[in-house]
């Protein structure tokens, strides 16, 4: 690599307005429906002086190549070859025309972005603008505008000229107007943790606004800021600066580089001003020092922090050589380093070095040549980053996998998923499987979260232990777990996996305290290329055949089939149109009556929602009320709902009553109480006239909160009915739990009321627990007098269903309630 000398940045004024006549041709080069403009309209003409900064990228499948470039370029590159791979020249260089490249190609605009470049010390930033263009060969290019901004530093002389015991390095920081209003610490040593009295952690990366030391001071900012704007001139700006902190005087001195300020930190309470003694420097810094000597490379002189750090006595140190510290695989690399430095040099890796005990730390080096005890040799300060190594491989690990199971997360899932496929013989297979566990929700709702956690530990191991090779399991989120299969894989195989993945996680858990709990898992699956050749066409096709698999009951697996997509489709469009119908009024309600068996009379209505679709006719509430619970509709729709049910029963004679269905996701709002009370303010219905019918997934997760909810709007007056009693599981806790005003028998046991006895014990069961505890029982779907007979026989209180009448319109209810009159069983 040429030195940085070599590069003579042009000061014309003209050269700062490359960048945006750059982005101008390029935008002007854009032609109607095209992504990208023409290499050729772009890089060729009139660029004159500019040609000598732009060097040509051509796209690859595993990078870029240097297709051509100009004489400006070719000096910062050290390379004056065209054609070559872009690997292959200095690796700064490449590294940030790689990353300006690629920003380019995925956004499909220019990217305009900055690097620090280091050459002996020196440190020069550099404006690189990358300009995505199209060619006739189908072959992606990329121009790239490189040109010099601001002046060179050099950061070794900063930290090496110091002669103070707190050195520190900050970068300014700029508003949207470009001004620099704030600091942030980027480096400093334990002694400027020492001297501002600040833990050396808490020291990092922490800006002078948060104050807290000595350097907050608005007296220390200003004239910080005052060094920083003097840079525009093209020079350095440094400068000195006392201060008082905690009775003791501190010693500013500054130097700024372009947006980098090094600071020393000086106590001159107790030493002097002084000149810089190297001597002093040396034996008390507290980072570790050495001199070598450049010829032997043997050690000359060690400071005590080097000698506390590596774990050698000193006169060991004096009699060793660098490489008895170098590991052997290193030595080559080391040597070669060595050589090629100037008067001064910083790494441009991590280094090895080995300490007295055998153990291995990283570590980056700075160095400048010195002459000690009248012979050649370097000063070398060496910054141990293990620690911080370590932690960011701890933060890249934790950035790429789930917290709690350790397993792949969906980043790291999604990435593996894409270089399976990218690097894929299209005639073989790669599986996707969608997990989702049966049953966990009820292991939280019943056991709590840590249970649940627990749980979660022990599946992810089991799957751990299935999956196995290049393949490789994750988890999404919540329940949900993801397998790609990468190997070539065959149906059967895919199919035999699957299967024996949900027997694996289907066996008893042993959750300790003598709690065993079984829960089970649905599996979605896709191939490629058959169900799709990206990850996304995969996973979303995969999903599908996950929710196909838990709507068969579960604990199976079912590959993707085209037909589930036409059914997505179909339900991409009815949500979409649920949109539609509410903002243009589309829903409309009608009104069950409610028939009072003993008094043989309507005593009230259920409102029921209804969607007339301006294309597709009457759509069934069970198609549609789920949707709207999904994409958050309900919520809405159902407000609207009350509303209008309690204004149109304000209308009715006083004894008759209305009945409104509750959607759990309305509980799950949290405002449901005051809703209620809006919709009776609105209407001045009676809270006595509303009851409100309920399902028992109410009670299935917040049981507490709902049955809360439940209090508050009984205090109100409002009844409240449970729907569909009889179909769950533990309904009878339910009724432990909460008061009911009313309970409803599911049209399912009336259906068969007559011919089943099972049914007619199950009526007369519910008909009796109703009367035990006071509470009203309504039987649904009566469609015939023999049915009504039989409820009647048994005690049932209330009836609805298509003998007496179908849900109406409200229009029509003056009507009904006219004809029927006093006696509901002679009009029907």
């Amino acid at each position: 690599m040429i030195a940085a000398e070599k590069l003579s940045a042009s000061t014309d004024v003209k050269v700062f307005d490359d960048i945006p006549a750059l982005q101008r041709k390029w935008q002007a080069a854009v032609r109607p429906g095209q992504m990208l403009p023409g290499y050729e309209e772009v890089m060729l003409g009139s660029l004159g002086r500019m040609a000598d900064h732009i060097v040509l990228l051509k796209s690859r499948g595993d990078g870029y190549e240097i297709s051509r470039s100009g004489r400006y370029v070719q000096q910062w590159l050290g390379d004056e070859r065209w054609d070559i791979p872009l690997d292959v020249v200095p690796p700064d260089c490449a590294r940030a025309l790689t990353e300006a490249a690629n920003c380019a190609l995925q956004t499909g605009r220019p990217h305009l972005a900055s690097t620090h470049c280091v050459r002996d010390g020196l440190v020069q930033t550099y404006d690189i603008l990358a300009l995505p263009t199209a060619s006739r060969w189908g072959i992606r290019l990329v121009g790239a505008y490189i040109n010099e901004q601001g002046p060179r530093y050099n950061l070794v002389d900063a930290i090496f000229s110091s002669t103070d015991e707190g050195i520190v390095s900050l970068a300014a920081i700029r508003n949207s107007a470009n001004r620099a209003f704030d600091f942030q610490i980027v480096h400093h040593n334990q002694g400027a943790a020492r001297l501002l009295k600040v833990a050396a952690p808490d020291l990092q990366w922490r800006r002078l606004s948060e104050g807290g030391h000595a350097l907050c001071l608005p007296d220390v900012t200003r004239w910080l800021l005052s060094m920083i704007a003097e840079k525009t001139n093209g020079s350095e700006a440094s400068g000195r600066l006392e201060i008082d902190s905690d009775e003791r005087n501190l010693r500013l001195t500054a130097t700024a580089f372009g947006d980098l300020v090094s600071l020393t930190v000086s106590d001159i309470t107790e030493i002097k001003r002084r000149d810089a003694s190297f001597r002093l420097l040396f034996d008390g810094n507290p980072m570790p020092m050495w001199v070598f000597e450049a010829e032997t490379m043997r050690f000359l002189s060690v400071n005590d922090a080097a000698i506390a750090h590596y774990g050698y006595e000193r006169e060991a140190f004096l009699r060793m050589g660098l490489r008895e510290i170098w590991p052997r695989d290193e030595w080559e690399a080391h040597t070669r380093a060595l050589t090629q430095h100037g008067d001064s040099y910083q790494s441009d890796r991590n280094w090895r070095h080995i300490k007295a005990d055998g153990t291995e730390i990283q570590v980056l080096t700075y160095g400048r040549r010195v002459v000690f005890d009248d012979r050649e040799g370097f000063l070398v300060a060496i910054v141990d980053i293990t620690e911080r190594r370590k932690a960011e491989a701890r933060v890249a690990h934790m950035a790429h996998h789930d917290a709690l199971t350790d397993l792949p997360n969906r980043v790291f899932y999604q990435e593996r998923l894409a270089q399976a496929l990218d690097h894929h013989d299209p005639d073989r297979h790669v599986a996707v499987l969608c997990i989702d566990l049966d049953l966990f929700k009820n292991v939280n709702d019943s056991f709590g979260h840590p249970t649940g956690d627990r749980l979660l530990k022990q599946v992810a191991e089991r799957m751990r232990g299935e999956v196995r090779g290049n393949n490789l399991v994750a988890r999404l989120g919540g329940d949900e777990f993801a397998v790609v299969l990468t190997s070539d894989v065959t149906l059967n195989e895919v199919n035999e996996f699957a299967a024996r993945l949900i027997q694996a996680v289907s066996a008893p858990y042993d959750m300790g305290d003598d709690l065993e709990v079984v829960i089970g898992a649905s599996i979605g699956i896709a191939l490629s290329p058959g169900d799709g050749t990206t990850s996304e066409e995969l996973m979303r096709n995969a999903d599908m055949a996950l929710y196909r698999a838990k709507a068969e009951g579960g604990n199976v697996h079912h590959f993707f089939e085209r037909e589930m997509d036409r059914q997505a489709q179909k339900r991409r469009d009815m949500e979409l149109d649920l949109r539609s119908a509410y903002a243009d009024g589309d829903f409309e309600l009608h009104y069950q009556p409610l028939v009072d068996i003993d008094a043989d009379r309507i005593v009230g209505f259920e409102a029921l929602l209804r969607w007339k679709h301006p294309d597709k006719g009457m759509i069934s509430p069970a198609d549609f009320i789920p949707v709207a619970e999904d994409i958050g509709l309900i919520v809405t729709l159902g407000e609207w709902v009350l509303r209008s049910a309690c204004a149109e029963a304000a209308k009715w004679p006083d004894d008759v009553k209305i009945a409104v269905n509750l959607s759990p996701v309305q509980f799950r709002s949290r405002n449901l109480v005051q809703v209620v009370v809006a919709a009776l303010a609105y209407s001045g219905l009676s809270p006595h006239r509303l009851e409100l019918e309920i399902t028992e997934s109410v009670f299935l997760a917040e049981t507490e909160t709902n049955i809360a909810t439940l209090h508050q709007l009984r205090a109100l007056g409002v009844r409240i009915s449970m729907d569909d009693f009889g179909t769950g599981y533990s309904s009878l806790s339910y009724l432990r739990s909460f008061p009911f005003d009313k309970i409803k028998i599911d049209r399912s046991f009336v259906k068969d009321l007559v011919e089943r006895p099972d049914c007619m014990a199950i009526v007369r069961a519910i008909s009796g627990l109703g009367r035990s505890l006071n509470i009203t029982t309504t039987a649904e779907g009566v469609e015939t007098m023999e049915q009504l007979e039989r409820l009647r026989a048994e005690g049932c209180n209330e009836v609805q269903g298509y003998l007496f009448s179908a849900a109406k319109p409200a229009a029509e209810l003056g009507a009904l309630l006219e004809k029927f009159g006093s006696c509901a069983t002679q009009a029907a």
